[in-house]
């Protein structure tokens, strides 16, 4: 049985009904500031990419590049990926973010890929 998830709702609305929301109100509405911080984010994202892609190429395994690129830049869920690769889910989160192990996490591209562009003078946050 699924589990109740109240992050994912999914509701129906007519087209007229949606007309009685102020634009404001709207699940889709973004404010002028939040807009221009979006586009000042993606901004510099492309800017970064040509180091970060150069860095996904040196450090990350063919498979862990392969997951990241999909999770990433493709946009497949886990499962999704799991499934294009005929691996597991947990392979395919394991090949993200690593595991625990003695307590510790170990491995995963998004570890070796911080700690890339750490070394290498990258700032993504």
């Amino acid at each position: 049985m699924a589990k109740f998830n109240p992050d994912f709702w999914e509701v129906t609305i007519a087209s007229e009904s949606w007309q009685r929301f102020s634009e404001a109100d709207r699940l889709w509405y973004e404010h002028p500031e939040d807009l221009a911080d979006r586009h000042d984010r993606l901004g510099r994202a492309r800017a970064l990419w040509p180091k970060v892609e150069q860095l996904v190429r040196q450090v990350l395994t063919d498979k862990q590049r392969e997951v990241v690129l999909l999770y990433f830049f493709e946009e497949l869920n886990q499962r999704q990926i799991a499934q294009r690769l005929g691996i597991s889910q947990q392979s395919v989160s394991e090949h993200l973010y690593g595991k625990m192990r003695n307590g510790h996490a170990v491995g995963g591209a998004l570890r070796k890929l911080r700690k890339a562009c750490a070394d290498h003078g990258v700032r993504i946050d």
